[in-house]
Order: C-alpha cells, then structure tokens, then sequence
C-alpha cells in the first residue's frame, strides 16, 4: 500500500547560491536514502527561500518482508563430539536463536551451519525520523551555523516542521523543533502559523498566502513579466541565467518591477554599472537600441497593492553605488595608469611581486611577438619596431589597473577598467584591446582574444604564471588546482589552434625556462600533453593515435586530430580499416628508425609494383592538408588488399621477405608521420 508524504522543513531565508550550489546533490541524496531502506518511489523535491519540501504521491507505508538466509561454518568445525564449538554457538547468536534450531545446507559442496527467517518489513513512519536525520547530515552547504544554545548546525536555524504520510502527521524532531501540522505563509500576509488540514490543501493553503512553492513556476512568472515589461517600455532586459536562478531562490511572491535611475551615470563603462546592479543588488541591466539605459529591472519578493516604494526604495539604494562608481572613474582618469605600487603587491610566494611578474611577461611576450610577427604583421600593419614598443607598452599597463580605486572596489572588473582608462587616456588601439583581452579565454568555451597582438599579450601572462609556479613545486595534483594552470594551458591551446600559430611544446620551454629557478621540464611537458589529451572533441583514439606520432607542435596536433577524425568518424571507416590494422600488425617488428630501403628489382608479383607505384604517387604529391593526404593513404585501400590476397610477406627468402616488410612498414611510417593507425579503436 502507499499513500502521499509531504516533508516540510521551515528555515530562515536561505542563502542562495549555498543552495543553487548543491541543489541536485540534495534531490539525489533522498533518492539514495530511499533506495537504502528499500522504500524507493518517484518524489519531487521543492524549495523557496523559507522551506525545502519533500513530496510523494506514492510512499510505501512499509519496507516489503525478505528472508534473510545465512551460510555458517562447516559442520565439521561446528560440532565436535556431539558439542557445539565456539564457531557455531557464534554463529547461533549472529542469527539470534539457540543452536538447536539451526538447519544444515549444502555450500560448494559442504556441510554446513545454516539459518533462514523472513523479515518482516518495518513501517515507514518508524523509519522517517533516521531517514531524514540521515539527508540533514548529507546537505554539505559549506559554512553553516549553529543557534541557541546548540551544538549542531544547518545553513539557517529551522523553525518549523511537517513531516505527513496520508493522514496522519507523523512525530519527527529535528533541531529541537518537533513535526506539527502548521505552515508559515509569506511575511507580509500572516507572522503566525497557518493549520494545514491535509495534505491535498498544502499548495492552495501556501498560494492563499502568496507563496508560490515551485521554482519553475516562479521563474516562468518572472519571465513572463519580463516580456511585458519589454512590450511596455520598449527595452530589453538582460537574462542572466545565474541571477535569474538566484532571484528565483530568493523569491516566494516575485514580482518584476522597472525603476530609474539619473542619466548622468550613463558616463560610466556599462560593465561598470551592470556590476553595481547584478553583484551588489540583484536588478537586472537594460537595454535601449543596443546600449545600456538608466533603467533596470529588480524582482520584489514583497506583498502589496502598490509597489510604488518598492521601486522607490530600490531607486534609492542604487543611487550611492553609482555615485562611487562614478566618483572612482573619474579619480582613476585624473591619476592616469600606472604601474607604481605594484612593486610592493606580493604575486605568489618565491615568485616575487606583480612588477616582477610584469618584467617576465615582457621577455615572454617579446619573444613570442619575434614567432609570430609575420601574423601580427598581416593583422596589423604595423612593422616590426612598431610592433615591438607596442607590445612592451601593452605588457607594461596590463596590471596597472589592479592600483585603481574603482578595481578596488570592484575586483571583477580588473583588465576591463584598464582598456576604458587607456582608452581614454589616448592609447594606441592594440595596447588597450589587449588590456581588456589579456585574461582571455576566461573558461570553456568563453571568448578569445580579437587579434594575435592580444593574443601574445595573454599567451605571455598564462606562460609566466605555468613555468612561475612550475618553477617553485606549485604542481596540480588530481582535483586540486588552485591557481587554474590547466585552464591556463586549455586557453593556450584554444589561442594557437584558433590563429594557427606554431607552439612547440618542447621549443617553448626550452625558449623560457632559464627565467625560472631550475625545475623539471618533462614535468611542465607531460602536464601539457596531459591537457592536449582532454582538450579535443574527438575519438580518444585518435588523439591518442596522433600524439603517439611524436607530434609536439599544439597547433599541428589539433589539424591532425581534426583531419583523421573526420575520416575515422565516417560509417564506412570501420569496414575498410582492417587492412590498416594489418599493416600496423606487420610493422610492429619493424625498426621503423632504418634505412626501409624497396628494391625494386626484386618484385616478382604484379601487385608489389602496383602497390609501389601508388606509394610513390602518394609521398611525392604536395598535400593543401592533412585531411587530403590521409583520405590519399587510406585510399591506397585497394592496392594493399590484392597485395596481401597475392603476395607472400613472410616468404622463406630472406631478401625478399625484408624488401617486402620495408614496403609494407613504408606505408605504415608514413601514416605515422601524421598519426600512429596502431592505436586507432573504432
């Protein structure tokens, strides 16, 4: 039998992004607890800011009987001389009767002590009390708090509890707080208490008092209040998933509101502003034309007729934050950028000060812009001497504005104020993109730098900050990786393959590594590779079968990977690679290293000249690409199948046998030019 069950727990206002963080590892940590008492049932798990809410339509009212069977020692051992042993009066009191009305069973093939009961299933309502204490104790929020004169501790002081299986409210205590059959409604509708009869009245009872329980259910109002709220004032409003979800946690009567705020403020840089209403306040930015307005959108959680000073009061909060905005950017123009101070900001231990780290991003960016000047050349224009005072001026300003007021305050917005204030200060355009660009990418996925010029200057900052940390044993290990190194190489990768810039791994480090103190660079280089191996969306074999090539050009590793890929992916690649497997397998024992010399003068069948001959066509041929000339590889297909269908390799003279391995193993060492076929799996 089953019956619905509603789980209340009241709390104060719920932090939400503790919450939102670890949302789905509560849902799934129910679901386990119910597995692991055999009371597994759908259920939906539900919270506002003033509850979580467990509801079943369909509980189990008990565990379902089983029979316990158990295997004891072997009767041998059991009873001695018509005695029970020890092992055996053990045994007894595992199973919790006398000895006597212990059976015998057969296991693999002996005698032994044996036991059998069924056990009855226990009620649900006698096992909530543990289940729950269990799911509290599962819920890692992080920093938690204890109240009263308690010991134990949750994200916020619980005020009230539910716990209703059917009819019935069923005692549970947690935190001292015992389960009644009482809810609270939003504030500014009751203080006190409201009588929930049953549970089929819950939801309506909650709705009466302006709280709408499912978070789905409020973000579709919120979202649709935008759109009117867009038709309306003619704007767009800027949909921030992760302050949307935030604002839906935080909410239990939204509603979308608009308010102003003094033109005047448009002065500052949108990011600023957007800053100051997202991070600090919760409004949503908006738009007019394409441009940032003096307005923005703040989702009340309020109850009331009119919203008037609701909008007032926020209007009214906003107000000084722009102000200081507005105040630290024209302090931070008057002050100009500069790098003074920075030489007394400690960057990481053994790695000396954020002006040393300016001084090694600028030997680093000097001689990557020496690799790549030819690109910059065709983007920019500029020449190399141009190029070259551009480049230590931009390396130079990039951390000057971490000593401004407004990065103070809005830590954030660091790089982004430099290019506003450099911008605005009169520099030259390359210097001040790749002021703001020189943290990108930011993530998976995220944006990159709009030019090989900012591209240097970001390359530069990531290379300091791998072979810094490198260089004074600040190794990643498993999980942890608290300075972001492999984002860091994940960025580098994205950068070269996107501009087709050449980085060899090897080269690189043996270019910079002597600015560092002297570490291990087979280390900096497998962790590389490691990061190389996880950054292409690809068949993992083919990965593994192009670095197997000895590859160390990142640039070149990502064509080749997305040449065979292609090829491997295809639905006809799988029949047709056989014959490569086979080549692969008769190469194995090849010194792939000698001189694989193909006299022709010893070919005896048709089909060794026909094979040689589309060899020959295939290495003299200038390819536009790596995809064309493996599709001209694995076109050799034909000639090797009537070459293994009529050709004896492992012929019985020796001469002939080795002339026919160097054919073979000549076609393999030039597939592994680009990629070793041996690791490919499909």
């Amino acid at each position: 039998m089953t019956q619905p069950l509603l789980i209340e727990i009241g709390v104060e206002e719920l932090p939400a992004i503790p919450l939102l963080k670890i949302v789905s590892n509560i849902e799934r940590s129910w679901k386990n607890i119910l597995e692991a008492y055999k009371l597994s049932c759908d259920f939906e798990f539900i919270y506002t800011p003033r509850r979580l809410v467990l509801k079943h339509t369909a509980m189990p009212l008990s565990q379902e009987d089983s029979i316990i069977e158990l295997m004891g020692p072997p009767v041998a051992a059991a009873i001695k001389d018509g005695v029970p042993t020890k092992a055996a009066e053990g045994f007894a009191r595992k199973c919790g009767v006398d000895f006597s009305e212990l059976g015998r069973a057969d296991n693999n093939g002996r005698e032994v002590l044996y036991f059998k009961k069924e056990e009855k299933g226990a009620q649900t309502a006698s096992l909530l009390q543990e289940m729950l204490e269990k799911w509290i104790d599962s819920m890692s929020f992080g920093k938690m708090m204890r109240w009263g004169a308690r010991s134990d501790e949750f994200i916020r002081p619980v005020r009230w509890l539910q716990v209703r299986l059917g009819e019935t409210s069923v005692p549970v205590e947690l935190f001292g707080v015992s389960s009644d059959t009482k809810t609270f409604v939003h504030r500014m509708v009751s203080h006190d208490a409201v009588e929930v009869p049953d549970i089929d009245m819950y939801e309506s009872i909650l709705a009466e008092g302006s709280v709408m329980l499912h978070p789905k259910e409020r973000e579709s109002k919120i979202l649709a209040e935008f759109d009117a709220l867009e038709s309306e004032y003619n704007i767009i409003i800027e949909r921030d998933r992760a302050l949307l979800a935030e604002v839906v946690a935080i909410t239990e009567n939204p509603k979308a509101l608009v308010g102003t705020f003094d033109a005047l403020f448009l002065e500052l840089p949108p990011e600023v502003i957007i800053t100051s209403m997202k991070e600090h306040q919760r409004y949503f930015p908006v738009f007019e034309n394409g441009k940032i307005t003096n307005k923005f959108v703040v989702v009340s959680n309020a109850y009331t007729d009119d919203y008037s000073k609701v909008v007032a009061g926020n209007e009214r909060v906003l107000k000084p934050r722009l102000a200081d905005g507005l105040f630290f950017y024209k302090n931070d123009l008057n002050n100009g950028l500069s790098t003074n101070g920075l030489e007394k900001v400690q960057f990481i231990d053994g790695l000396g000060t954020l002006a040393d780290k300016i001084a090694r991003e600028k030997n680093i960016a000097i001689r990557l812009l020496a690799l790549y000047m030819d690109s910059v050349e065709a983007q920019t224009g500029k020449s190399s001497a141009e190029s070259e005072k551009l480049m230590d001026r931009a390396v130079n300003l990039a951390k000057a504005d971490l000593m401004s007021e407004m990065v103070y305050e809005f830590t954030e917005l660091q790089g982004l104020m430099g290019y506003y204030y450099a911008k605005a200060l009169g520099e030259d355009p390359l210097v001040y993109n790749a002021i703001k660009e020189q943290y990108m990418p930011v993530g998976e996925g995220a944006e990159l730098p709009s030019s090989v010029f900012s591209s240097i200057v970001a390359m530069s900052a990531k290379l300091d900050t791998l072979f810094g940390l490198f260089s004074v044993g600040k190794i990643p290990t498993g999980s942890k990786d608290p300075f972001a190194l492999r984002r860091a190489v994940n960025g580098i990768i994205r950068i070269v393959t996107e501009y087709d810039l050449s980085f060899n791994i090897d080269d690189v480090i043996a270019l910079l590594q002597n600015a560092y103190n002297e570490f291990d660079a087979n280390l900096l280089s497998d962790f590389i590779m490691e990061r190389i191996n996880k950054s292409f969306d690809a068949n993992p074999s083919v990965i593994a079968a192009v670095l197997a090539s000895g590859e160390r050009d990142i640039n070149e590793i990502a064509k080749k990977v997305a040449a065979l890929n292609e090829i491997v992916s295809n639905d006809t690649f799988k029949e047709q690679f056989s014959t490569f497997k086979r080549v692969a397998n008769i190469s194995k024992d090849i010194d792939l290293d000698a001189d694989l010399h193909i006299d022709i003068s010893l070919f005896k069948e048709d089909e060794e000249v026909t094979l040689y001959t589309a060899y020959e066509k295939v290495i003299n041929q200038d390819f536009a690409d790596y995809r064309t000339q493996l599709e001209a590889l694995f076109g050799l297909k034909r000639e090797l199948d009537a070459y293994f269908d009529n050709v004896m390799v492992n012929t019985e003279d020796d001469v002939l046998k080795a002339n026919r391995l160097h054919m073979i193993g000549s076609v393999y060492k030039t597939f592994r030019d680009i990629a070793d076929i041996k690791e490919i799996s499909v």
